[in-house]
């Protein structure tokens, strides 16, 4: 993770905002219309963000730019930096106007996009800010969102090792496959991974954690689809199944937590685990409002996921080592 302070005193917040602009937008005619900014004001406050941390942000083709590769490693750590700034703006606001604070939300897209908004719909009115800010993202930045505090908590799948963490909740349910609901395998009551067999498999990208797990059971069935499509987000897989293009495999948060149509849902014949928890940074007090949002997510996974078990939290090594092999570290969506 970078550090702002190794880039020098120089760096100025408007300077993070126009480099933000400039690589949202995708040019800096473009960024100076979303910023009410002249053009020439947008270069100059580039050339001296290029000058405070030392390295091209844009190679320049004329009026064409193009990120360079630093730019694009510095983007996350400026856009997570900008997001704290205007989460501590808001901050002062509530404090000032004696207004609850926001309850901020880190979570992998399997759970930001069903489970965390069923269980913000069941939030008692009284517990709920005037602000709420769910954000979708990957494991390892949900994590570090969490570690930054610039989230009050995470819903992360493992495996997570950090000793900054909290863990409220430690969980583990089978992955599931989908089909289009008028695919032949949609009449079995489980489908079988040799079903699989001269099918379209679609399933995750990620080589280290599911999809490494989905490998081993075909290879353990001596099964081989036709053709396999992976993603990085379970959502895209069960739209791809849903048009009948395929048998997706994919974890069960996803699959249980959205309802889509014309697809259906179907356990395996093989257990896949998928583990998933809900962190915290350590010793860092948590609203009555975001502990009754945590337990509604652990309520609703445990209504809406068949297989569902629940963890000691302070296994979740000795769980993380048993499920992925020792030294696992590899993040998935």
């Amino acid at each position: 993770m970078l550090h702002f302070a190794h880039y020098g005193s120089a760096m100025e917040i408007k300077q993070l905002e126009v480099f933000l602009a400039v690589m949202s937008a995708g040019s800096i005619t473009a960024a100076a219309r979303l910023l009410d900014r002249s053009q020439s004001q947008v270069t100059r406050l580039i050339q001296e963000l290029e000058s405070s941390v030392g390295f091209a942000l844009f190679d320049r083709n004329g009026p064409r730019i193009t990120p360079t590769s630093r730019a694009v490693a510095f983007h996350s750590d400026a856009e997570r930096f900008l997001t704290g700034i205007g989460q501590l703006k808001e901050r002062a606001r509530n404090i000032l106007s004696e207004e609850p604070a926001p309850i901020e939300i880190a979570a992998i897209p399997a759970f930001a996009s069903g489970l965390v908004p069923l269980a913000l719909a069941e939030m008692p009115a009284d517990l709920l800010p005037r602000n709420v800010h769910l954000r979708s993202i990957s494991a390892e930045a949900a994590v570090q969102s969490a570690l930054a505090r610039t989230a009050d908590f995470c819903v992360a799948s493992l495996p997570v090792e950090h000793p900054g963490l909290d863990v409220h909740g430690l969980f583990q349910a089978p992955c599931v496959a989908a089909v289009a609901a008028d695919d032949p395998l949609a009449g079995k009551d489980i489908i079988s991974v040799r079903d699989l067999a001269d099918r379209c498999l679609i399933t995750m990208a990620n080589p280290f954690r599911l999809r490494r797990r989905v490998n081993q059971a075909l290879q353990a069935a001596d099964v081989r689809p036709s053709r396999v499509v992976d993603t990085n987000a379970a959502l895209n897989a069960l739209q791809l199944a849903s048009t009948g293009f395929g048998v997706s495999i994919v974890e069960p948060a996803t699959a249980y937590g959205l309802q889509l149509k014309n697809v259906e849902i179907r356990p395996l014949d093989v257990d896949i685990p998928f583990l998933w928890g809900i962190f915290s940074a350590a010793s860092k007090p948590l609203s009555e409002g975001v502990l009754e949002l945590i337990q509604l997510i652990i309520r609703m996974s445990a209504a809406r996921i068949p297989g569902f078990v629940a963890h000691d939290p302070g296994h979740i090594e000795r769980v993380a080592d048993a499920t992925f092999g020792a030294g696992a570290n590899a993040q998935e969506q």
